[in-house]
């Protein structure tokens, strides 16, 4: 169901429980030795790794979970053997879009109308204002930082026989076990359906053997497989990032497409009909997955899994913390304020992180979720949203509002366990509202800034990340972490790709599963990096090319005294708890099935 001002959609959905804690069940399953011999691939420069068998270098490749694998695998030339160590309100009319079928009869029936969509109405809105076109009722977009990308609907229209979409760095794909398209990033799927044949094919013949498809690798591509459930993913890349860098954005494709359906709903849809057309249900929100793909190429915060906090004076922070501290309605689980998409603070219903915290992967979804459609600006937002790492099988209920229309540039996004709680938690932003703008608030978040590396005061210092470990209750609040901005000579978008892929390759380094290193001295010809992991900290640096191992060894100590003395400015150092839930919500009976929580999609 999804709330705006005098706007309500309603549609199918699955099953809803309340929200309790449990793993993520993300895995690979571990294959058994495929015996026969026309499992084996033929093509000279090409390794095939399996779960259990490589058909170059069978005694190095061994099955586990997706989140361990990668290690040294042989490639086969035909002239020679290398080793490679890579890791391996939409309107302001009133409007009710009924949801009268349930999902259990839209599963068996795939001629039924999509109606009721949220995703696909907010996102139509967005393509007119990006074409310039007025919207009954909307708001300004944002102003315009820069170039704009392509709107996504280009890609779609993109000849797949053209040497242009084979050029691409990255392809994703996403398909069914049936072989069924269901998004690939450049390209249509209809056009795309014999290639995503083809994928499915091979994950069945080696299926057959008892084994699991893990990757293919050749000269110039890597090419991966991941099977979640009854979907298969699959990444092409030339980026020359490691088998399990692409594994984890693969799982973070997934983890979207369950933030808007959920594991549950897809399961059961796929055990109803195995050959069901997925992209019925995501119509409309290809922009979503686009804008995911986009982050992961641009944004080191999925790379070190953490999140990047806005560097505020401490003062500023706390006052913001006890805001929303004192804003709160029973059932509200998370308070979260977003400024210049990135993190202000976030403050946490205290039974709720007592059995678990809410983990940086799913602040990645909703923070793309948010930043995906300036249509999110168009008034108060009240949509279900699933939190995979969290719960990959029930539903949040999201209150998304910006504080500072036109420039929108401070969000305040707040989860309720409650879906009839639309009224109060609309009466807690209320409250933070006029608090923020009583302390003068919004015009000191739109005064914040990124910091400088010449800040540090050490010479030779272009850029770095840190990612702490020794944080204060790190178990129960997010992993962070912190960077300058990039500057001159990482000024322009390729200098920026071009030390982001730098760093990738020390990352995949120091986090191999085959022989993980603690310390890495690189010396290129543009530029020195120097990567280091302790039991405290995580820290990749960049410094000038003429930069000695001693002087950026010094250099890091004086960076390190430097980190320490800002961290209050930095990081979240103690989130903020309220409480507004007499009991843990996993102790509560989960509610009947209900077939108006999903507003997300349309009804099946």
């Amino acid at each position: 169901m999804f709330y705006s001002r005098g706007v309500c959609w309603s549609s199918g959905c699955e099953k809803q429980g309340d929200v309790s804690p449990v793993e993520n069940h993300i895995h690979c399953d571990e294959g058994q030795p495929q015996t026969e011999e026309g499992s084996e691939a033929a093509c000279p420069g090409i390794s095939i790794v399996t779960d259990g068998f490589a058909d170059s270098a069978p005694g190095d490749v061994s099955g586990g979970p997706a989140s361990c694998e990668g290690e040294e695998h042989t490639h086969l030339d035909s002239q020679d053997t290398h080793l490679d160590s890579e890791d391996a309100h939409l309107d302001s009319e009133h409007t009710h879009l009924s949801a009268e079928q349930a999902l259990d009869s839209a599963s068996g029936e795939e001629s039924q109308e999509d109606s009721g969509e949220f995703v696909a109405a907010m996102l139509a809105r967005s393509r007119l204002e990006e074409q310039g076109l007025g919207v009954k009722g909307g708001s300004p977009p944002l102003a315009d930082t820069g170039p704009s990308p392509p709107p996504p609907g280009l890609h779609r229209d993109e000849d797949v026989t053209a040497d242009a979409w084979r050029a691409h760095r990255k392809h994703v794909f996403v398909l069914s076990e049936a072989g069924k398209p269901i998004y690939s990033r450049y390209g249509s799927e209809e056009a795309l359906s014999s290639t995503m044949g083809v994928m499915m094919a091979l994950v069945s013949f080696v299926q057959s053997g008892d084994n699991t498809i893990r990757s293919v690798h050749s000269d110039q591509h890597t090419v991966v497989f991941m099977q979640q459930g009854p979907l298969v993913l699959v990444s092409v890349s030339s980026s020359g990032q490691s088998e399990q860098q692409l594994r984890h954005e693969l799982r973070y494709v997934y983890n979207q497409i369950v933030s808007m359906l959920t594991q549950a709903s897809i399961a059961r849809i796929f055990q109803h009909k195995k050959n069901y057309d997925l992209r019925r249900l995501l119509a409309g929100s290809e922009k979503i997955l686009d804008g995911l793909l986009d982050l992961l190429d641009c944004d080191p915060s999925f790379l070190l899994s953490a999140v990047h906090c806005m560097p505020l004076a401490s003062s500023l922070r706390d006052a913001l913390s006890h805001v929303l501290q004192k804003a709160i309605t029973p059932n509200l689980v998370f308070s979260i304020l977003i400024a210049q998409g990135q993190l202000v603070t976030i403050v946490q219903e205290r039974t709720v992180i007592e059995d678990a915290r809410l983990e940086p992967a799913d602040l990645h979804l909703l923070l793309n979720l948010i930043g995906a459609s300036s249509a999110f600006q168009a008034g108060e937002i009240w949509t279900p949203i699933c939190l995979p790492s969290f719960n990959p099988d029930c539903y949040f209920y999201a209150y998304i509002s910006y504080l500072d229309p036109p420039s929108c540039s401070v969000c305040l996004l707040l989860l309720s366990t409650d879906k009839e709680a639309f009224y109060a938690v609309a009466e807690c932003k209320r409250k933070i509202e006029e608090a923020m703008l009583a302390q003068n608030a919004l015009a000191a978040l739109a005064k914040a800034r990124p910091y400088s590396a010449t800040q540090v005061g050490v010479s030779d210092l272009r850029h770095f990340m840190y990612k702490p470990f020794d944080v204060p209750d790190n178990h129960r609040q997010l992993t962070q972490f912190t960077s300058p901005e990039m500057e001159s000579p990482y000024s322009s978008e390729a200098e920026k790709t071009r030390l982001l892929d730098l760093y990738r390759d020390l990352h995949g380094r120091i986090h191999s599963t085959s022989r993980p290193l603690k310390l890495i001295y690189h010396v290129a010809e543009r530029e020195t990096l120097l990567a280091w992991v302790t039991s405290k900290f995580e820290l990749y640096t960049c410094f000038s090319p003429l930069v000695t191992k001693a002087s950026s060894i010094n250099a890091i100590t004086k960076l390190l005294r430097w980190i320490k003395k800002e961290e209050e400015r930095l990081f979240i150092r103690y989130p903020p708890k309220y409480s507004t839930t007499p009991n843990p919500s996993r102790t509560r009976k989960a509610p009947e099935h209900d077939a108006t929580d999903n507003g997300f999609l349309s009804l099946l």
